[in-house]
């Protein structure tokens, strides 16, 4: 599990792409933190570290995530948002994440204002049920609090810290980012559903 709060950011120094899947090695100052076996989540994607270096932590990357996160779209340089998974004695500073991605959506405006970037995202639209004004959503792994909802498309407002400790202040109109939605919104649907049955 994670919080959404994200520790640092990475650099994708290589990919080793194979017909179903791929290795991903990530340069990262939070290095020294990570051992082998470890859940980090990279943008949103909670991958096992599987080889730690001085600088950096390899993970492998199942077609499966491939298919359904934007680390398809990767490229060597790629910077990345790293967040350790959390200790039961940690402060839950932004929301309950789980490393596993709803889905991909894409960015529509990220436009500078005098205090915050106006952040707004299109997402699938089967996620949007889930997404609720002053909610919590995660994209590339940032807890951030929804300002506005139209349809599939989400408004977020980034914060210079955010904007300094994320890969998001980088994000321009029809970049790919990733997209998990609360997760007790999708228990609350599960068993309200179950209770109908």
């Amino acid at each position: 599990m994670f919080t959404g709060l994200v520790a640092a950011k990475g650099r994708i120094a290589a990919i080793s792409r194979n017909s179903e899947s791929a290795i991903f090695e990530i340069e990262s100052t939070i290095a020294s933190e990570i051992s082998i076996g470890d859940s980090v989540s990279v943008s949103g994607v909670c991958l096992t570290a599987i080889s730690v270096s001085d600088n950096g932590f390899s993970a492998d990357v199942m077609i499966q995530t491939l298919h359904l996160t934007s680390l398809a779209s990767s490229v060597v340089d790629s910077e990345v948002n790293l967040e350790l998974a959390a200790r039961p004695t940690d402060r839950l500073g932004g929301h309950i994440v789980q490393g596993h991605v709803d889905g991909v959506g894409s960015v529509i405006e990220n436009s500078p204002g005098e205090k915050w970037n106006k952040f707004v995202i299109k997402i699938p639209s089967h996620l949007a049920k889930y997404v609720v004004n002053q909610g919590s959503i995660a994209v590339e792994g940032v807890s951030l609090t929804v300002g506005a909802t139209v349809g599939d498309e989400v408004t977020l407002w980034l914060i210079p810290e955010t904007l300094m400790r994320t890969n998001l202040a980088k994000k321009s109109a029809g970049d790919l980012v990733n997209v998990e939605v609360d997760v007790i919104a999708k228990y609350v649907e599960r068993l309200v559903n179950h209770e109908r049955t």
